[in-house]
């Protein structure tokens, strides 16, 4: 007999096979996306991408596209791999994605190798293993999308080619084949606006800057951070020429950009009776940059500039016939009636079909997590409505923490993706939802009547964690959870090249404890009062047991001299250290508040300058000596896309910016905090010397705290660090280990005694 749980994982099985053939039967209106390149093209781009990843060892893999491969499985992404002669390993694939990710694959489960955003662990076994027999892997997922629509601003903004290109490898190494791709669009709409009439002041006061772009292309905001100078839109044109090509090429589905309605203020001037409505501010901006000005969708001239648009832009770029854009993204429309906001829906997808016919609208589902109170079934039903079934595909952006298939009936039978969006603003900080995701998308499969047709990662920063982007595309190609403790300990075994019994012992605990975050609806903002303007009503809650954390960094430390060479090692000894110290940090600043409190004044003056001159500059050092926790790379990234030092000095600023005080004002203070060094010393840390340097005055003067007074003087120091043009180093520097030995040694015993005295009074 079964045991209960080996039955529940076949009927899940079963399901899941049948929702397969049941969906291939419903969305005949998704059949025409397909790979556009030949499979020799495909096979030749993934020996190019091999090539670039081992070097010469690329020769012992036979790599082969053979689109007829997943014709028997309805057409779903399908690989083979098996040992050929002369000790070498043939690949096919039905795409080149496919091919792709069963190299990986194979990589991985045979080669014990790793590719991840914060190095590669690439020590590939002479002879290649072999294989036994033909090992086949279809996918059950049709579309596996990758990206949110602010990851281009919070993590993408600066990139040249040489960073796309490892990013489109990565993508797909991790079978990724629906991918955005949204750079160069502000180079087409220049050209619509100007043959509308418009004059460039009007185009220049209407782009946000670079950093920025992401909400001005969501209605959020306008002219914050700008103007953008011409050569942004000729480097940009350029990088989507090569970005669009290298991802056909590799047998991908690029998304592009489309018309949601929102117009220049300008257009009113030009065109004085066209129906055009001012919308309430976004977030805690006013309408000096927010108000977004929003063209009725029954007016004319919407359908004109949505053709417009969509027409420039296919002429310059072809198309995959997928686009992507979001009506009300965080704003309320003027009306709840379901008859106007299925008329904005149609407007929209008619706007696209008058450019193509084979229009696929993407539509992001953010909007009805995020106002939930306004979008309620009928208005949830009638934007959905708006478009034909079936030529709409919605993506549940939030699905690991706040699904929202399962109350909207599937979307009411328009297709989706299950997304793991994970990161908000790119913050630093160690977090997943690991049993949330190794679940999520197999019980979305099984829905009754469900439309899901395919799975996605909407982070909206990356370059973090790389262990749950890893476990979310692996997902993606099986039929059935992991077990999440097996798999864990064969990841930390490739990803070091090392099955040190330390480290795995550290990577079991910290997928029981900060990776498996159970909170309903939780959202990964950094919460630690280190990366938020200080106040005395600072949250210091965490998800998981701090004890936990405290001994996977006594472990990874313990196991860490032999592993020094390794980057992948190196980088991660950082990155717990690191979320030990923002745990330290917490417990100084309940010191501090406590001392406050009691107007100790002494315990005050202890706690405060340990952990202004002390804890505080050995965190930025520490930081300081790794190459992917540096504010230097960032900044220096920004200024090498500038033609002249104007440039610079915009782009700096907007880089600046968006980490810190995002807005003129602080408008969305600390919302993409990052924990870099350089970042550290000059922002945050300054901020806590004046904090409590303000609070010893307040004890010492018998005056109480008042943080409006504080704000208003810590806020220049927040904008003097975005002006203030100081440079700061894009190389490590010091010695990580030796950093990270006088950390351990000065910080770990104190703050465990502390937590096991806690314990022992609770």
């Amino acid at each position: 007999m079964l045991s209960s749980g080996m039955s529940r994982v076949l009927s899940i099985t079963i399901l899941i096979n049948l929702y397969i053939f049941a969906a291939e039967c419903k969305f005949e209106t998704l059949a025409h996306l397909k790979p556009q390149a030949t499979d020799d093209t495909q096979a030749r781009a993934v020996g190019d991408l091999l090539q670039r990843l081992i070097g010469a060892r690329a020769n012992e893999f036979i790599v082969v596209v053979n689109r007829s491969l997943g014709l028997a499985n309805g057409d779903l992404d399908t690989y083979e791999l098996r040992s050929a002669r002369n000790e070498m390993i043939s690949v096919t694939g039905n795409t080149g994605v496919a091919a792709a990710t069963g190299i990986y694959n194979y990589l991985k489960y045979f080669c014990n190798c790793h590719v991840s955003w914060s190095g590669d662990q690439l020590r590939v076994p002479s002879p290649l293993p072999s294989i036994t027999g033909v090992l086949k892997i279809t996918t059950p997922n049709r579309f596996r999308y990758y990206q949110n629509v602010c990851t281009q601003s919070y993590s993408m903004v600066w990139w040249d080619w040489e960073r796309w290109e490892r990013e489109i490898d990565w993508m797909a190494l991790n079978g990724i084949n629906l991918p955005l791709a949204f750079s160069g669009q502000e180079a087409i709409w220049q050209e619509v606006y100007l043959s509308l009439g418009l004059n460039q002041s009007d185009i220049d006061s209407f782009f946000t800057g670079p950093a920025f772009l992401a909400w001005g292309r969501m209605s959020n905001l306008h002219g914050w951070g700008g103007p953008l100078p011409q050569s942004w839109h000729l480097k940009q044109l350029y990088l989507q020429y090569k970005i669009l090509d290298r991802m056909r090429s590799l047998g991908m589905i690029p998304v592009l950009p489309a018309f949601a309605g929102q117009v220049p203020e300008a257009i009113s001037r030009i065109y004085p009776k066209a129906n055009v409505t001012k919308l309430d501010p976004w977030s805690h901006f006013n309408c000096t940059y927010s108000c977004a000005y929003l063209l009725d969708p029954k007016d004319p001239l919407f359908q004109r500039i949505g053709t417009l648009f969509l027409t420039q832009l296919i002429r310059q770029f072809g198309t995959d016939h997928v686009y992507n854009t979001d009506t009300f993204n965080e704003m309320t429309p003027v009306s709840s009636e379901p008859a106007y906001l299925s008329s904005v829906s149609e407007a929209v997808f008619s706007s696209m079909t008058s450019a193509d016919t084979q229009a696929v609208w993407l539509m992001q589902g953010w909007l009805f997590v995020h106002q939930s109170a306004f979008w309620r079934p009928p208005q949830i039903k009638a934007l959905l409505g708006g478009v034909p079934l079936g030529r709409m595909i919605v993506l549940d952006l939030f699905a690991e923490s706040h699904p929202m298939y399962s109350s909207t009936q599937s979307f009411y039978g328009q297709p989706f993706i299950w997304c793991m969006l994970h990161n908000f603003g790119g913050n630093s900080g160690l977090f997943g939802t690991v049993e949330s995701i190794n679940r999520g998308p197999f019980e979305a499969l099984s829905f009754p009547n469900s439309t899901m047709v395919g799975t996605g990662l909407t982070p909206e920063g990356i370059e973090q964690n790389p262990v749950v982007y890893e476990l979310m595309s692996e997902l993606a190609w099986r039929r059935e959870p992991v077990n999440l403790q097996k798999w864990v300990s064969l990841y930390s075994a490739r990803r070091y090249g090392s099955r040190d019994e330390n480290v795995a012992a550290a990577w079991s605990l910290l997928f029981r404890s900060i990776y498996n975050c159970t909170i309903p609806f939780y959202k990964n903002h950094n919460h630690s009062p280190l990366v938020h303007r200080p106040s005395l009503r600072m949250n210091t809650d965490v998800w998981y047991n701090r004890s936990d954390l405290f001994e996977a960094w006594r472990l990874m430390y313990t196991a860490a001299k032999p592993l020094m060479s390794v980057e992948t090692f190196k980088h991660d000894l950082v990155d717990v250290t690191r979320e030990a110290l923002q745990l330290v940090v917490s417990e100084y600043y309940l010191e501090i508040r406590k001392a406050f409190q009691k107007h100790l004044l002494s315990e005050l003056l202890t706690a405060g300058g340990v952990l202004v001159y002390d804890l505080l500059p050995e965190l930025d050092r520490l930081l300081s000596s790794e190459s992917r926790f540096l504010l230097g790379v960032w900044l220096e990234q920004a200024r090498s896309l500038a033609l002249d030092e104007r440039e610079a000095s915009l782009y700096e600023m907007n880089a600046r910016n968006q980490i810190t005080l995002w807005g003129p004002e602080g408008n969305i203070l600390d919302y993409a905090s990052k924990e870099w060094g350089g970042l550290i010393g000059d922002y945050y840390s300054q901020r806590w010397s004046l904090f409590v340097t303000t609070l010893v005055k307040c004890v010492d003067r018998g005056s109480p705290f008042k943080q409006d007074a504080f704000n208003r003087d810590v806020f220049k120091v927040e904008k003097g660090f975005v002006y203030n043009q100081r440079r700061y180093p894009s190389k490590p520097t010091g010695d990580t280990y030796e950093i990270a030995t006088r950390v351990f040694l000065k910080y770990y015993r104190p703050i465990m005694k502390k937590l096991n005295k806690a314990a022992c009074h609770s």
